[in-house]
């Protein structure tokens, strides 16, 4: 490939997603670490991007738009069935667990309608799912509710939480980058920061989509989560990469998770 194509691909990239990893460069481009740095460089002098540390950002960073609950729930659907599936295994009977807001948890919540469990939420849509069952015990945390994402967020709700132990907490995310978890609100993030405290274990689900990627609030580090949960679609080069700060899992194809039965 030209430099000059190369450098126009590096562009489209980072115009359309905002940020680019070098790792991200190296396997899509098929070129060295030494290459892709060189090319950051070159770009950031004649100031069409940023660097930052593993990477380069847009001058000025794109406005993202928070997805609403339903939009979300037409991205990426199959992963993170695969992934909630997954997740219900790293569950036993008796436990008392918390599952924070948004899609894959709710997928999560559909696994578990027939287990013998403590689950508190702060996520309506995972309350809703949850309350068909008869046999799981179940506390909706209260506070001030954001209907794009069906979350109950606040002082009221933290206040509430603090008084909570769990074995373990399933949280998502909007985004991971570097050492970085985050998400769109910063009263979202603070809940999911204290229901990841109060935990023995901490589980992270996150679909391939939402590595390489940022938000407006960091909530967490990759490098305190026990285990992270994605999809067979995270890049060779991303999985290298996350391995190396955490417990990083696959979820295997649902049409396959009998052959690729996992120890846990």
């Amino acid at each position: 490939m030209l430099k000059k194509e190369r450098l126009l691909k590096i562009m489209e990239k980072i115009e359309l997603n905002g940020i680019i990893t070098v790792s991200e460069m190296m396997e899509s481009l098929h070129i060295s670490d030494m290459t892709a740095r060189r090319d950051l460089d070159e770009l950031e002098k004649a100031g069409k991007l940023v660097r930052i540390h593993g990477g380069a950002q847009t001058i000025t960073a794109p406005t993202k738009l928070e997805k609403s609950n339903s939009e979300k729930l037409t991205v990426q659907i199959t992963e993170k069935k695969e992934i909630a599936a997954l997740a219900s295994q790293y569950i036993k009977d008796g436990e008392t667990i918390f599952l924070g807001p948004g899609t894959t948890l709710e997928c999560l919540a559909e696994e578990l309608i027939t287990r013998q469990l403590r689950i508190i939420t702060n996520s309506l849509p995972v309350f809703n799912i949850l309350s068909t069952s008869d046999t799981l015990d179940v506390i909706l945390i209260g506070g001030e509710y954001r209907a794009i994402t069906g979350a109950f967020v606040g002082s009221l709700a933290s206040q509430m939480m603090a008084k909570l132990r769990f074995s373990k907490a399933f949280i998502g995310c909007n985004g991971i980058f570097n050492n970085d978890i985050a998400t769109y609100s910063e009263l979202e993030g603070s809940i999911q920061q204290l229901a990841f405290e109060q935990a023995i274990e901490r589980f992270l689900l996150a679909d391939s989509q939402k590595f390489n990627t940022y938000d407006f609030s960091v909530f967490y580090h990759v490098n305190a989560i026990d285990t992270i949960i994605t999809d067979q679609n995270l890049a060779p080069a991303t999985r290298d990469n996350y391995s190396i700060l955490t417990n990083l899992v696959l979820a295997p194809h649902q049409s396959k998770k009998e052959e690729n039965t996992q120890a846990l």
